[in-house]
């Protein structure tokens, strides 16, 4: 009983896949503004035999869904998957989706996916696709700011920071509404970023927004970040009390390098995933072998996903933290294996093959190093003074690392072999040029 639009459809191939391939819908809406790409959808829709599910229309996107609001007759899926930037659009999407209600397996009834809502009201889900990567990934920050209202950080990271910039804009955006976002599953993959979040509408909950927004503190000299959330929520007899946070975090340089911080965002500092919803879809795909011809790779990225640490925003990577301190890199196992011998969590992170995600503070990061750097020799007196692996080497590690296998540090995935971080298919594969 799902009404579905599809705000930016083109050729309209993905509403006739939902069509054709997605239970129980009630409506699917496709929409382009171009007079050329509406007439090439209709035919489409005809031409595939979906033409009671799929309503053609030629209109602006915003328009179709401020009147949906207007009319109090709200999409339950909407679909942005613009050629660019999604931020004109944004904020009629937040108002023309449904409320958001409760996921899970039915009961009763034919068997359907495991995303079914357990009750017919509706999902609210809105799936958004960015693919402004450079804007996002720190090339143009002021860019970024104008649309997402976040500024973007060259950093190592930045992958993971597009993701939570987008989540922050959509949050932002909700909570003029009364609303707000929870994400279900948040991927950055190829050349574009994907998100898949349900609104609510809550007051109480609005307010406590800010405290899931976070200024990035971004160390020029040795890459190590800090955050600082804009908000504070504390517990207070039943309920919560908002205030103000309190920092900064760090000094006014890095303590490691001594080199000044870039500030970027504010982003998304919550979970990225919904870890029980990537569990259904992955049993949903076993389920199914052989059903998708990417089956490979959606269970690799997913199992991933499943993997990464939910409440740390971020990651360094091998070669950024080797190159800083110029040694040779460790293996993946090796610091994995020092990390949690020193007691702390590690994962990896969809959006970097090279990634360490762990909740141990940059200074266990940097003594990890400081011993790997005393047994793989840098010659010391070939740096500068001034520079970041100088400083940092300077300093005798308080941390005794060590580098022996650890029983956990070979994650579930790589064990199994997954496709996890495909290669590109073809050369120069990638966005081209916009058509003139």
């Amino acid at each position: 009983g799902l009404r579905v639009l599809e705000a930016l459809a083109a050729s309209g191939l993905r509403s006739v896949r939902f069509a054709r391939e997605v239970p129980g819908l009630r409506a699917i809406v496709a929409s382009d503004c171009s007079p050329r790409a509406a007439a090439l959808l209709a035919r489409n829709v005809a031409r595939n035999g979906v033409g009671e599910l799929v309503t053609p229309r030629l209109a602006d996107a915003r328009m179709l869904m401020y009147q949906s609001k207007a009319e109090r007759e709200p999409f339950d899926v909407i679909d942005l998957d613009p050629y660019g930037s999604p931020a004109p659009f944004l904020d009629a999407a937040v108002q023309a989706v449904s409320e958001g209600g409760e996921l899970g397996r039915g009961s009763g009834g034919p068997p359907g996916p495991p995303w079914a809502p357990l009750n017919p009201d509706l999902p609210g889900l809105l799936c958004v696709t960015c693919t402004d990567m450079a804007v996002m990934a720190g090339n143009s920050a002021e860019t970024c700011y104008s649309k997402y209202g976040a500024v973007s950080l060259k950093g190592k990271f930045c992958h993971e920071m597009a993701l939570r910039i987008i989540l922050h804009s959509l949050d932002l955006r909700a909570n003029c509404y009364q609303r707000y976002v929870v994400p279900l599953l948040s991927v950055s993959a190829d050349f574009y970023v994907r998100v898949f979040v349900r609104v609510f509408t809550g007051q109480a909950k609005v307010k406590a927004s800010a405290s899931k927004q976070a200024l990035v503190f971004h160390c020029v000299g040795c890459g190590s970040h800090h955050l600082q959330r804009l908000g504070r929520a504390t517990s207070h007899g039943s309920g919560f009390k908002y205030s103000a946070a309190t920092g900064p975090p760090m000094g006014p340089t890095c303590e490691f390098c001594h080199h000044r911080h870039q500030v970027g965002g504010p982003v998304w500092a919550e979970a990225l995933h919904d870890p029980a919803f990537v569990e259904e879809v992955l049993a949903a795909l076993e389920r199914s072998p052989g059903r998708f011809s990417t089956e490979p790779r959606l269970q690799g990225m997913l199992s991933v996903i499943a993997e990464e640490l939910s409440d740390v925003p971020l990651y360094y990577t091998l070669d950024g933290l080797s190159s800083t301190v110029r040694s040779n890199t460790p293996s993946l196992l090796q610091l994995r294996s020092a990390l949690l011998h020193a007691g702390f969590r590690v994962s990896l992170s969809h959006a970097c093959r090279n990634a360490v995600k762990t909740d141990a503070p940059p200074a266990v990061l940097w003594d990890i190093m400081r011993c790997w750097a005393k047994l793989h020799t840098v010659k010391r007196e070939r740096l500068p003074d001034s520079s970041p692996a100088a400083r940092i080497l300077a300093v005798e590690p308080t941390l005794q690392a060590s580098f022996a296998l650890h029983e956990d540090a070979n994650p579930s995935s790589r064990k199994r072999g997954l496709k996890r971080f495909p290669e590109n298919p073809e050369a120069f594969w990638g966005p081209k040029a916009r058509a003139k």
